[in-house]
């Protein structure tokens, strides 16, 4: 049975973030989604901190945070606020959904995994792209040399070099 969407995916892939080499979401866009007050999401996950071991969630940096709102004007309550956000990877917003239990927020949990995998096979398919454009380039250097070869072969036949008279 498909799932309605609840987001537009476009809306979703726009709130994926790449910190530390992990494709993140912010605990303030997760919260947006799930219609909830960002505490609210916050203290949800405080109450239920052994659910969200290392990998799953960490608390961005000051500068880190900055980089974010440098980057994202919907981010500029963050740059004079004492706290910074959390940053959840896929295996943090797959953990959402056993801690928040609403029908919406199943949903939205849904779609954000699906769009999580979605950006991975789009990777994938983007590295294999890549890397039949390299072969192909190496193809066209080696057909670039045979071509100039043809027509410096041409090029004598049409010019044949002159002969010295004898006189």
């Amino acid at each position: 049975m498909a799932i309605r969407e609840l987001v537009p995916v476009i809306d979703i892939e726009r709130q994926i973030f790449l910190i530390r080499g992990h494709k993140v979401m912010i605990d303030r866009d997760l919260a947006g989604l799930y219609q909830v007050p960002t505490k609210v999401l916050n203290q949800t996950i405080k109450r239920n901190q052994d659910r969200f071991p290392e990998g799953f969630m960490f608390r961005l940096s000051r500068q880190e945070t900055l980089e974010l709102v440098t980057n994202c004007d919907r981010f500029m309550k963050l740059k004079h606020s004492s706290a910074t956000p959390f940053a959840f990877t896929e295996y943090g917003v797959a953990m959402l959904s056993s801690v928040l239990r609403s029908k919406r927020a199943i949903r939205i949990n849904i779609q954000i995994i699906q769009t999580f995998i979605r950006l991975r096979q789009w990777a994938l398919t983007h590295k294999d792209v890549a890397r039949k454009i390299a072969e192909l380039e190496n193809k066209i250097k080696t057909h670039d040399k045979h071509i100039q070869n043809i027509f410096e072969a041409l090029h004598e036949l049409i010019n044949p070099p002159e002969q010295p008279r004898k006189s």
